[in-house]
């Protein structure tokens, strides 16, 4: 199983809302690799969260360590173009859960904080993963929690953080940090990473399923 640990978020555009965000679209590659895929994180306590939920469940995404948050909102951010509605089939207009209702961007509030405790309690409900990733920055006391819980598990790590120079958590041999990037509006990076985890529960270390997925796109590991 992979773990996935982040801020999912959703995406309005004139087709309605879809999970959006680096943790989101990691565990949906991940899962859509054919990995299975939880995500622990945090939403808000209302339609937009229940929605996303309900969307990252139908791509075979786990939101058994998906906290609700009822104080702060789920984030919905603008999106200019058409969703590709998660890569699934058509959509059938007879089945409530495939329509989709066009949906303003909320306005600016104060999203969920997921903070150590949250990631401590996620990871309890979770056993025998394979793999942890950190698809986005996250703060110095959250990392220090999973990098604990993927030491206990044996598990491998994959890490993305601003500066991994600067880093200064102490990870488990093997943990592959990563620095995050700039601009990704198609989502390739958490792509990637989601690619990559599967070939981790597959059985390949991390550093050796980086290099042979980014391989593939031509890229490298200092890119």
């Amino acid at each position: 199983m992979i773990v996935v640990i982040g801020h999912p978020v959703a995406e309005a555009g004139p087709d309605g809302r879809r999970p959006a965000g680096s943790a989101a679209l990691t565990a949906l590659a991940a899962a859509r690799a054919g990995a299975a895929t939880q995500l622990v994180g945090k939403v808000g306590d209302d339609d937009a969260g229940d929605e996303l939920v309900l969307q990252l469940a139908r791509e075979g995404v786990g939101h058994v360590a998906l906290l609700r948050d009822p104080s702060s909102p789920t984030p919905v951010l603008a999106r200019d173009e058409p969703a590709d509605d998660l890569d699934d089939p058509a959509p059938d207009p007879a089945d409530p859960a495939d329509v989709a209702t066009p949906v303003a961007p909320s306005a600016p509030a104060a999203r969920p904080t997921l903070d150590a405790a949250d990631v401590d309690l996620g990871l309890r409900y979770l056993t025998d993963f394979r793999a942890i990733v950190v698809p986005e920055p996250v703060p110095a006391a959250v990392l220090r929690v999973v990098a604990d819980a993927a030491a206990w598990a044996g598990a491998e790590l994959i890490v993305v953080t601003a500066d991994p120079a600067a880093l200064d958590v102490t990870l488990p041999d093997g943990a592959l940090v990563l620095a995050a990037v700039g601009d990704d509006p198609e989502g390739t990076f958490p792509a990637l990473l989601g690619r990559v985890a599967a070939a981790v529960d597959a059985g390949a270390t991390a550093s050796a399923a980086f290099a042979e997925a980014a391989g593939r796109l031509g890229a490298t590991r200092t890119d």
